[in-house]
């Protein structure tokens, strides 16, 4: 039987299965409970946190034969179809490869006609930012004053690039970038249907390599269960990702805040011989830094970090080692250095130079003119 990856196998079917994003389900499920749905949506965000999801929910809502307060009964013909990918009535375009005028141009003569046993036809048109100038004048007037029985839903992750004309004929949604916490949950949640058992520690290191994204972060899943076969262990997520143990980060902090330069060098050697990506160990190291500062300047830090409480604990006794100043210099000079790591030819040089700029206090434009 063909494998189905985990981010499609568990798409959100309906409003309450949707994850992070309650502040626009709601009002979408308002709008339809009330009969009072708009002819054109605009939903932006970065990629992986549901746009798309959301678009196929609404589209089932609205022609759904036993609405539930807004919701898909998901248990109808029309939902059933459109489940299938086969319902007729809500068409998807990838602006990507379909942005010329003619495409729009294709768009605006079959509105004319009337949805198939159902109440609207939807068109959901994702990376919408990706139409042409000429295209998008195209769809203007549609999008303005389209029949009755057709609504739009525009989808984008830069949503900069469409025109204010555009933008001002659609009702906006804003999505956001998922917390490690609600990823966690996501995880511990098709984990358990999927029947693999797991490590609470490395579903969070999962969660938070996500960076936000639902997608993402079931994709890494994908990738680990494959690796591990019957357990997710923290240290098999460490090897697939190629990321750093907590515990290497705060060692190699405790010798750069003290200032212990042999120290220091002799650890980067071990880093080395580890065969870690020193690239992703840069960029790690900046955001230990800044995990740093949230635990000195935050009231409730683990909020934002949503990591182990005994890890915050020891990142608490860390911070008080630095000042908020030496912490956001640490941040600037590893942050800007990370995409000349992945180029240089000396990788460890360059990784010593940084540290070495950064025990001694240089700024960030000093540092990335000794590394260079």
């Amino acid at each position: 039987m063909e494998h189905l990856a985990l981010y499609r196998k568990y798409r959100p079917k309906t409003f309450s299965e949707v994850i992070g994003q309650e502040h626009i389900t709601r009002a979408i499920e308002n709008q339809i409970a009330g009969d009072k749905i708009g002819h054109a949506y605009l939903f932006t965000g970065s990629r992986g946190v549901g746009k798309t999801s959301v678009a196929r929910i609404f589209a089932k809502a609205v022609n759904c034969q036993n609405n539930k307060s807004g919701s898909p009964c998901g248990e109808c013909e029309v939902c059933r179809r459109l489940d299938e990918e086969r319902d007729i009535n809500v068409i998807e375009i990838d602006a990507a490869s379909n942005n010329r005028v003619d495409d729009i141009r294709e768009i605006r003569e079959k509105v004319k006609f009337m949805p198939v046993g159902a109440r609207y036809k939807v068109y959901i048109i994702d990376e919408v930012h990706m139409l042409t100038d000429s295209a998008f004048n195209a769809l203007l007037k549609t999008l303005e004053e389209p029949p009755a029985h057709v609504i739009f839903i525009l989808a984008t992750t830069e949503v900069h690039k469409l025109p204010a004309t555009i933008l001002s004929r659609c009702t906006r949604f804003d999505f956001r970038l998922l917390s490690i916490s609600d990823l966690t949950r996501v995880l511990r949640s098709v984990l358990d249907k999927e029947g693999v058992a797991y490590e609470e520690e490395a579903l969070k290191i999962i969660a938070a390599s996500g960076e936000g994204s639902v997608r993402d972060t079931l994709s890494i899943a994908d990738c680990i269960c494959a690796y591990s076969n019957d357990k997710i262990s923290k240290e098999d997520v460490l090897k697939v990702l190629g990321t750093t143990d907590y515990q290497i980060l705060i060692n190699y902090f405790d010798l750069l805040l003290h200032k212990d330069i042999g120290g220091l060098l002799a650890y980067v050697d071990e880093i080395d011989k580890m065969g870690k990506n020193l690239s992703v160990f840069v960029k790690e190291l900046s955001k230990h830094a800044r995990n740093l500062l949230i635990v000195s300047t935050c009231k409730n830090p683990n909020e934002i970090l949503g990591l182990p409480d005994d890890l915050v604990a020891e990142y608490i006794e860390q911070a008080k080692s630095a000042d908020e100043k030496k912490l956001i210099s640490y941040m600037q000079i590893f942050a800007g250095a990370e995409n000349e790591l992945r180029y240089t030819l000396s990788p460890r040089l360059l990784l010593e130079t940084l540290s070495l700029s950064a025990m001694l206090g240089e700024n960030a434009s000093e540092a990335k003119k000794n590394s260079n």
